[in-house]
């Protein structure tokens, strides 16, 4: 396994079980961009940001957990892409509404851009609309 890829695995799994920047940095750029074309991810450009926001999501769904569907890495163009989905009930305070007790099941893709043998970049490739929805938020 490249160094990339491996770095991205570590990274995916400690951003995905609610680390947050501390449990990621050392995977990063200490400026890492971030971008996702989502409402609710609007105002995060950041990937200290993102990993925070995705820190604070366990909060309303503590039992939160991804399954991974496709991991692959692009070595020409130093990128890597997963596929995964994220699964949680809302059983926690925190949401916008109180806690519902539906659940969610988010498909959802990381673009990971390398630079030097760490993330520079990420984007989110997310439906947020139907993942509120799922959760009764909407």
């Amino acid at each position: 396994m490249s160094e990339i890829l491996e770095k991205a695995k570590l990274f995916f799994d400690a951003c995905e079980t609610g680390k947050g920047w501390e449990g990621c940095k050392k995977y990063c750029h200490s400026d890492a961009t971030f971008s996702a074309q989502t409402g609710t991810l609007a105002d995060i450009n950041t990937v200290e940001g993102y990993t925070e926001w995705m820190t604070s999501l366990f909060t309303p769904l503590p039992d939160g957990h991804y399954e991974i569907k496709f991991f692959a890495e692009d070595k020409e163009r130093d990128c890597v892409a997963a596929y995964a989905i994220f699964h949680g009930t809302q059983t926690g305070p925190g949401g916008p509404v109180d806690p519902t007790g539906k659940t969610v099941s988010a498909d959802y893709v990381y673009a990971m851009h390398f630079e030097e043998g760490f993330i520079r970049h990420l984007t989110k490739i997310w439906n947020d609309t139907i993942s509120l929805k799922q959760l009764g938020w909407v």
